[in-house]
């Protein structure tokens, strides 16, 4: 359902008080007016702190700086006229004890009229004590369609047509953007060069970097990272090779859902994180790093509202890729103690959103410690897939080691003892072999020479591996995967032999 189609369904149904939370003021009022004129029996009052209302002659100046007033306004309108009054900035009083009151007395005398109060805000704030009689109205951002009549409405006055391709492009990378930005950035590249051109997508993208930067949830994350930089887990990077193209139209012809995400579980330093990086860079898609801690705030409604404002986002930019690091933390406390259920009901808007979206938003999900996740998270529907990215096998460690000398010493890689280096740093992560090279290159420097093998071994013998201080963890989750809850990241390693041996017994 659309917004003019549910706004309108609440009008006939006569609910009094809507609040609807958008920076975008003038399109939604134009909707507002749009839809007073369809339903032909209503007229549109507007209000705003500092001018009142000043919709016509006789309304000029009233209720000027007065909130009260601005509600009173609505009570007096004729009993059998109909009304939609628009309180801009409203949000501001409703912490005032005698607004409040007036609100609530407003939301009974409104029922039996064809009279509606709509809150306009940049932002949703709604008080514990006007829960129940305020009703949320989402506006989405504008839809492909809205921002190719924008662009074809300023490029009237220029006589200028634009190729196709050119066009889609330019209404691609415009999605998540409101109609004022889009109109800001569209009339900057006329002013700049007196036209349109392709490479104005470069200014539209700067644009949106800049929108997701200032909602403070999502991070527009640069991912340079590659498939070539992942030492091991072989059957991940097949897995995730084979869906590469799934995004595509002729996917979508060929019968294919959109990919939905993938959930990646194993202790801290084995690479998630990277993985979650190569795969945006991969594919080609943008990465948006979801801060699930800037979700929550403190009134009422705040946090699931951010939630929404998040994931509305990360959807209008779609197809994305949508990074939620370490998972565990921010939902462990999901069954609601302790904070008036917020974290509760937060987590139930992220899973519904879940299982229902039809967008090209793949969620990457990882997470260190499973048993701090809800139950509800691991449930089929939510991920495509579940991998258990465990600690490298030699191979693997080898594989690791070989990525990381070639990035930093490519012309005399071949003077390191790969396969030893392998063989003797059982138990340690990616992220530990990484800080025992930084380690053995430190030695070298400040000694005047190249580090070496040596070097690095004898930074490795200084490290305890987090897989030594916990043990206990790392066999829960390894028995959780030989429960077959999770597949397995790497192709070759001692539970896959273990999981083998099961399946043979």
């Amino acid at each position: 359902m659309s917004f003019s189609e549910e706004f309108e369904l609440l009008l006939r149904a006569r609910y009094p008080l809507l609040y609807i939370p958008t920076p975008e003021e003038e399109r939604l009022e134009a909707e507002i007016v749009a839809c007073a004129r369809r339903m032909g029996d209503r007229a549109v009052y507007a209000w705003d702190f500092v001018d009142g209302y000043r919709d016509n002659p006789n309304n000029a100046g009233v209720a000027q700086r007065n909130p009260l007033q601005a509600l009173e306004f609505a009570e007096k309108l004729p009993a059998n006229a109909g009304g939609i009054v628009v309180l801009r900035d409203f949000h501001r009083f409703l912490e005032d004890v005698a607004v409040a009151r007036k609100l609530r007395n407003l939301a009974r005398q409104l029922k039996a009229r064809p009279v509606n109060v709509a809150i306009v805000s940049p932002q949703l704030v709604v008080p514990p004590d006007l829960s129940e009689v305020l009703t949320v109205v989402d506006f989405p951002l504008p839809t492909a369609d809205n921002i190719a009549r924008e662009l074809e409405r300023l490029l009237a006055p220029l006589a200028q047509g634009l190729p196709e391709s050119t066009r889609d492009e330019l209404v691609r990378a415009a999605r998540g953007l409101s109609l004022e930005r889009i109109r800001r950035v569209l009339s900057r590249a006329i002013a700049l060069h007196g036209e349109v051109r392709a490479d104005d997508v470069e200014l539209m993208l700067e644009e949106k970097r800049q929108s997701v930067r200032q909602t403070q949830i999502l991070d527009f994350y640069p991912a340079t990272e590659q498939m070539s930089d992942i030492g091991g887990l072989d059957n991940l990077k097949d897995w995730l090779l084979r869906r590469g193209c799934a995004f595509a139209d002729r996917a979508r012809a060929y019968g294919l859902p959109h990919p939905r995400g993938l959930l990646l579980v194993g202790i801290q330093g084995t690479g998630k994180s990277l993985t979650a990086k190569a795969i945006a860079h991969t594919w080609h898609l943008p990465l948006l790093r979801l801060d699930v801690g800037r979700l929550f705030g403190g009134l009422v409604g705040e946090s699931e509202s951010r939630t929404r404002q998040g994931l509305a986002l990360a959807e209008a930019l779609a197809p994305c890729v949508l990074w939620i690091d370490e998972i565990d933390k921010a939902f462990a406390g999901a069954e609601g103690r302790g904070d008036a259920g917020t974290s509760s009901r937060v987590f139930g808007t992220f899973i519904t959103w879940m299982a229902e979206k039809r967008s090209p938003v793949f969620v990457v999900a990882t997470a260190n410690n499973i048993r701090a996740l809800p139950p509800e998270l691991l449930r089929k529907g939510r991920f495509d897939e579940i991998f258990f990215v465990g600690l490298p096998e030699t191979e693997e460690r080898r594989e690791i080691f070989a990525v990381h000398l070639g990035r930093l010493r490519p012309h005399n890689l071949k003077e390191f003892d790969l396969e030893r280096l392998g063989y003797e740093t059982p138990e340690f992560s990616g992220a530990e072999i990484e800080q025992a090279i930084v380690e053995a290159m430190h030695t070298g420097f400040s000694q005047n020479r190249d580090f070496t093998t040596e070097d690095i071994l004898e930074a490795c013998s200084q490290i305890v591996p987090l897989a030594r201080t916990a043990r206990e963890e790392i066999q829960y989750l390894q028995d959780w995967v030989a429960a077959g809850k999770a597949r397995l990241a790497s192709r070759t390693s001692d539970l896959t032999r273990r999981i083998q041996q099961q399946l043979r017994d």
